[in-house]
């Protein structure tokens, strides 16, 4: 064979991998912020059919976009940044108010309910994947926008 024969035979024998390395986003929703805030969050639920790593994030409405979770460190509630978000093959993996949160700081602009803004997320298999989040209430319990008592 060929040297471009090799390659491509090479890259056809890659494929169906290159297949299964994607990432299903749902339901992208931020809470509103106040005006001034330089602090939000976002949140979704992703799932990856053969796993992946959320290894980052960017979004223009924010200086700094780090992966955050909550511990419960001697009865208090922290938030820690973490550095990967593991997403087992087959298994939702949720980001929500009081657990896995995208951090945004030094906000550009209020985040205003019903707006959107995109959010790239980054996995070590699947790359780069944008989405559109939808601003709910402020006091938001989830996408729908709708209040925790």
């Amino acid at each position: 064979m060929t040297r471009p024969t090799l390659l491509l035979a090479a890259v056809m024998a890659l494929a169906p991998v290159a297949a299964f390395a994607q990432v299903e986003v749902a339901a992208p929703w931020a809470r509103a912020t106040a005006p001034g805030a330089q602090v939000g969050a976002a949140y979704l639920t992703m799932i990856a059919p053969s796993g992946d790593r959320l290894v980052g994030a960017e979004a223009p409405v924010a200086r700094t976009v780090e992966l955050h979770t909550h511990l419960l460190e001697g009865g208090i509630a922290r938030m820690r940044q973490v550095d990967a978000v593991e997403v087992p093959a087959g298994t939702p993996v949720e980001f929500a108010p009081g657990g896995l949160h995208v951090m945004l700081t030094g906000l550009a602009r209020q985040l205003r309910q019903g707006e959107t803004f995109p959010l790239t997320l980054v996995f070590e298999k699947a790359g780069r994947v944008t989405v559109q989040v939808r601003v709910a209430g402020a006091g938001a319990r989830g996408p729908s926008g709708h209040h925790g008592h």
